[in-house]
């Protein structure tokens, strides 16, 4: 496996695992209690978990792609942030804005609280990746 796969796969896998943590705790403490008070009656009984772990595994390749950039010495920590945040905020609004366009009974709540956590989340997870890897980042590859 050559350097630069190398260092993708590091940081996809530090992204990863730094997004689960976050983003059980914010199912847990936020988004679970707002999405059953404001859109309960049109959420599904039981979560797909097919689509969650491809929505994660999807996700945070994009979020490592734009935000990371693990192949790219140059890029500043501003750069890698404001990637992610930018790449989390289209991605969630498209979501939310979707669901507020077409969804019965979804709320402007949800589709702001969704939009702003996207681009929140993405740019921690960003940063904290970029830190850990912080030399990894920075090396010129061959």
């Amino acid at each position: 496996m050559n350097h630069r796969t190398k260092n993708w796969l590091t940081a996809y896998i530090v992204a990863a695992l730094i997004f689960a943590v976050l983003d059980v705790v914010w199912i847990l403490g936020v988004a679970n209690p707002l999405y059953q008070s404001a859109i309960g009656g049109i959420l599904a009984d039981k979560t797909n978990f097919v689509a969650a772990v491809l929505f994660y595994v999807i996700f945070v390749a994009g979020m490592v792609h734009y935000g990371v950039r693990p192949n790219s010495p140059d890029a500043t920590i501003r750069q890698r942030v404001t990637g992610a945040a930018l790449f989390g905020f289209f991605t969630y609004a498209t979501w939310a804005l979707t669901g507020l366009a077409v969804l019965k009974d979804f709320t402007a709540l949800v589709a702001v609280t969704d939009i702003l956590w996207g681009a929140a989340a993405c740019s921690l997870v960003t940063w904290l990746t970029s830190v850990i890897l912080r030399r990894r980042l920075a090396a010129r590859v061959p």
